[in-house]
């Protein structure tokens, strides 16, 4: 029976996540399966990804063929980085306690780009806010000046409208007022 490692779809329309599952390849895509392996959501930025590490190894190490997405998420997250390493172990390259430090100083460094590359998005998310505000900031301006002009030209026009009924009283009074 050929085990694959391949993606189970969960989720609603247009938000899927997904189950990383060993699986019998003759089983459907949401059939059923021999072992859930981790999980893959790629809905969040950096696209989050929980891998029952050892599990994985495992299976890629016992012949299981990963579709091309999970062979991605595996090489990104190590799984074949230590089967290769392992590989050197059983061919005598070197000995294990030397794969164990290469492949921490290639975690170590992975970490480090992940956590710049995060820093960076948030970076980003802060500086497009603060343009947001600012031009929020600028239209309301924009919209209070033109209210502003508005009211003084309607307080204008019935500060003339005012003085043209005074004028319109005083001389239906008879009075005028160049004759006081």
């Amino acid at each position: 029976m050929p085990v694959k490692i391949r993606l189970q779809r969960h989720g609603r329309k247009g938000y899927a996540y997904y189950h990383i599952v060993a699986a019998d390849s003759r089983a459907p895509r949401d059939g059923k399966f021999i072992e859930r392996v981790g999980s893959y959501n790629p809905n969040t930025n950096p696209a989050t990804i929980d891998l029952n590490f050892d599990r994985a190894l495992y299976w890629v190490q016992t012949g299981a063929q990963p579709t091309d997405t999970v062979r991605t998420i595996l090489s990104d997250e190590g799984v074949y980085m230590k089967k290769h390493l392992l590989g050197g172990v059983k061919k005598n390259a070197f000995d294990e306690a030397e794969a164990e430090k290469r492949f921490e100083k290639w975690l170590n460094d992975k970490q480090s780009k992940l956590t710049s590359q995060k820093s960076k998005l948030a970076e980003e998310d802060r500086s497009t806010a603060k343009a947001r505000i600012a031009a929020e900031k600028e239209a309301n301006k924009a919209k209070e000046a033109a209210i502003a002009k508005k009211k003084a030209e309607a307080l204008e026009a019935l500060v003339a409208e005012s003085k043209a009924e005074l004028e319109a009283a005083q001389e239906a009074a008879g009075e005028t007022p160049a004759a006081e």
